[in-house]
């Protein structure tokens, strides 16, 4: 093998991770795993038979058995050995995820970093479980409301920021005492197998963790229709989760979708407009733009338009593109050949709607790399103003009223993240009240963080990470009456 980690090891793809031992896949199907920087294969993963998921159900529900009868003491302590583990491999998983997903190796290690923290939090919060007595309405009774882990999860995380992701659901099951099969995405097998490591390492019990790789469809349909499954756990697109939310139904199984989101940016005149619009730079390109949650639809109020555009699309114009290993590198390739061809028709779809302020073009000829691409003027009836572009593309638009901000905001099926930049309390308060979102940041550029509930409404879909509202989607609520007199 001639590609490295830039260290001492080769890359290698993934085994399956099943009852406490590593196996290769026995399905005939496999995938490349290819570096989105020089479009070099890495190496060849090997997928799941059915045989190895049917392996997998058996091992987790053994699994089961054993993790919920583990004290949450002896389950915080696993979960804090594997964040130890997880900070002291920072800078293997940070390459590996560079080589396999092309973000710059330092946005890596920050994404390792979140990871880490995000999985704190939940080990934390494993000894916090509460349940309560309730007063009883007759003499020689008690009521109590007991919290118990939901079953065996199945985990599916996608490849823009796969250790973040998958490590947040991992954390979640585990602190709540639930098992869980993760599947990562098959883009990006290696750095999310090498966190999972951490976790094994740490002392997870055989069948707690189980880790697969396969076709999609057919590993969720096959995984889902098991009656051992008891939550399902999903981030990705929305016609993704539809077809996830279809497969979960007949056994009415327990559902947290994490889907896409156009986030709007509201900036009003008061604004510090320079200041802003080079954070909203560093947020909006981060990762290529590939997040769910990037600022995407910027709104700025007419007093400051013409200096935010020019602002914004000066310093876009400065971000250095290239592979995410060389040292000084801004923004790295998209992630793979699919996310390029999307963003250069939806790029050529939207010139006819905008203007092209900087950007619009591939990067050389080699590697999935695109410019980091300002459209001014943008019409609210463009296609990029309805569909998630989810790359480096940014639509920026006028507005004069905060309620033509609020119009134009909420004039998409997306509702999670957004972004709204004003010293008015009152605006701040009406803007709150009034954006269709999940999250807002008032003069921030920051929507998600360990502590809090991350999820979205309308087909940015339903159900919580992360938060108290995070860990109670893993738990099922048993209410007990016990009768001393009987």
């Amino acid at each position: 093998m001639s590609v490295t980690t830039g260290g001492d090891m080769p890359y290698r793809a993934p085994r399956l991770f099943i009852g406490g031992a590593w196996r290769a896949g026995s399905a005939e199907t496999r995938n490349p795993v290819i570096n989105p920087a020089t479009e070099a294969v890495l190496d060849e993963l090997t997928h799941a038979s059915p045989r190895d998921l049917d392996d997998a159900l058996a091992a987790v529900a053994r699994g089961f058995k054993v993790w919920r009868a583990t004290p949450a003491a002896a389950r915080q302590r696993v979960l804090l050995q594997g964040v130890q583990n997880l900070r002291a491999q920072r800078e293997a998983i940070a390459r590996l995820l560079t080589l396999e997903q092309g973000k710059p190796l330092a946005q890596a290690r920050m994404e390792v970093d979140t990871a880490a923290d995000m999985v704190q939090w939940y080990a934390e919060q494993a000894r916090r479980v509460y349940g309560r007595i309730l007063p009883a309405p007759q003499p020689g009774a008690d009521y109590e409301v007991r919290k118990e882990p939901v079953g065996p999860c199945l985990l599916m995380s996608p490849w823009n920021v796969p250790v973040i992701l998958a490590a947040r659901k991992l954390g979640g099951a585990l602190a709540a005492g639930c098992s869980c099969i993760l599947k990562p995405p098959e883009e990006t097998p290696a750095s999310v197998a090498k966190m999972v490591e951490c976790f094994i390492e740490a002392g997870a019990p055989d069948g707690v963790i189980n880790l697969v790789f396969g076709v999609p469809q057919r590993v969720s349909s096959h995984l889902i229709a098991s009656d051992v499954i008891r939550k399902i756990s999903f981030t990705g697109s929305v016609a993704v989760g539809q077809g996830l939310a279809g497969l979960a139904a007949p056994g009415l199984k327990r559902l947290t979708l994490e889907l896409g989101g156009h986030s709007p940016v509201i900036v009003f005149d008061d604004a510090d407009v320079d200041a802003v619009a080079r954070q909203l730079v560093v947020a909006k390109f981060r990762n290529a733009g590939q997040l769910c949650h990037a600022p995407t639809r910027f709104f700025v109020q007419k007093g400051a338009y013409a200096r935010f555009v020019d602002t914004f699309a000066a310093a876009a114009s400065q971000l250095r593109v290239g592979d995410g290993m060389a040292e000084g590198t801004d923004m790295g390739p998209l992630a793979n050949g699919r996310r390029l061809s999307a963003i250069r028709e939806l790029v050529a779809a939207t010139r006819a709607d905008g203007t092209v302020v900087t950007g619009g073009e591939r990067v050389g000829d080699t590697g999935y790399f695109h410019q980091p691409t300002v459209f001014a003027d943008v019409s609210p009836d463009a296609k990029a103003m309805r569909d998630e572009p989810f790359g480096p593309v940014a639509l920026i638009r006028a507005f004069d009223t905060p309620a033509q901000a609020i119009e134009l905001a909420n004039a998409t099926r997306y509702g999670l993240g957004s972004y709204v930049f004003t010293d008015s309390a009152r605006l701040q308060r009406q803007m709150i009240t009034e954006l269709e979102v999940g999250s807002v940041a008032i003069n921030s550029t920051v929507v998600t963080v360990a502590e809090a509930p991350f999820g979205g409404v309308r087909d940015s879909g339903y159900g919580y990470e992360s938060g108290e509202e995070g860990l109670d989607s893993y738990l099922h609520t048993k209410f007990v009456n016990r009768n001393h007199s009987a």
